[in-house]
């Protein structure tokens, strides 16, 4: 697959499909940990993020499928065996049309394009994503059928593997600015800013369970202090979106 951290679309033994990323990928391994964090945050607030997943990838599959290998410069070694990411794959392959472009006139038809695009704002200012937001438009119900949004690629979040929030106006705009011409003010931002200023402790907490030490480095008292800071960051979340609105690039052009 494309990206940075060379992931791998495998088929799991339950039969669905993953976009698999490994711990020895060529960006760091708490992308692993980022990613895992980031969808079930985002699940939570009820945003259109693909299900994650543990996937055990065995060192047999990888040595009797010789393409499983990432490039780190002019070296390429195996994929790792173990315990790797898993993003669920919106359909089946050769079946799903899966973009990651549409047109302005087909981009306004998207179904559920306002709400899947200004949560993922509200998403990406709180968890402080240092990349361009993803997107992908999936179709499987037919060839007459609408696109559906898809919010992925969450390595980057929590300031990649810094685990800090180096705040910015103008980060975490989509380019697209015609998925914001229906903002009129906080209140478009509705319901995710209020769902994400109504996590719980024990919610946050609950995310951040059950991820592998081998994920965080070895050690995991920096991944519980990242939860700490998240929560502690909900209440300055709506300053942030104002910022944004008054900064040089005036995304929001019918905010009034």
């Amino acid at each position: 697959m494309r990206g940075a951290s060379q992931p791998q679309l495998m088929r799991g033994e339950d039969g669905r499909y993953y976009v698999v990323k490994f711990q020895n990928n060529p960006q760091h391994v708490r992308v692993l940990t980022n990613e895992m964090l980031a969808a079930r945050l985002g699940l939570l607030l009820g945003l259109p993020v693909p299900r994650p997943a543990f996937v055990n990838v065995a060192e047999e599959t990888i040595a009797a499928n010789p393409q499983m290998v990432v490039e780190i410069g002019s070296r390429r070694e195996p994929c790792a065996a173990g315990v790797q990411f898993g993003s669920g794959f919106p359909g089946e392959p050769g079946r799903t049309v899966v973009v990651d472009f549409l047109p302005d006139s087909l981009l306004r038809k998207v179904r559920g394009l306002d709400s899947a695009l200004l949560g993922a704002f509200v998403f990406d200012k709180w968890t402080c994503n240092c990349d361009g937001r993803q997107v992908i438009f999936a179709r499987s119900d037919g060839e007459h059928s609408g696109y559906s949004a898809w919010l992925i690629d969450h390595g980057f979040c929590f300031n990649d593997g810094e685990w800090n929030f180096p705040d910015n106006p103008i980060r975490s705009l989509y380019p697209r600015r015609l998925v914001y011409e229906n903002v009129r003010g906080l209140e478009s931002f509705e319901p995710f800013l209020s769902r994400v200023e109504n996590l719980t402790e024990q919610q946050i907490r609950g995310c951040v369970e059950e991820i592998p030490p081998e994920w965080c480095g070895g050690d995991q008292e920096p991944l519980a202090r990242l939860g700490d800071r998240l929560y502690a960051r909900r209440l300055g979340l709506r300053q942030a979106i104002v910022d944004a609105k008054n900064c040089e690039l005036h995304p929001f052009p019918n905010w009034r």
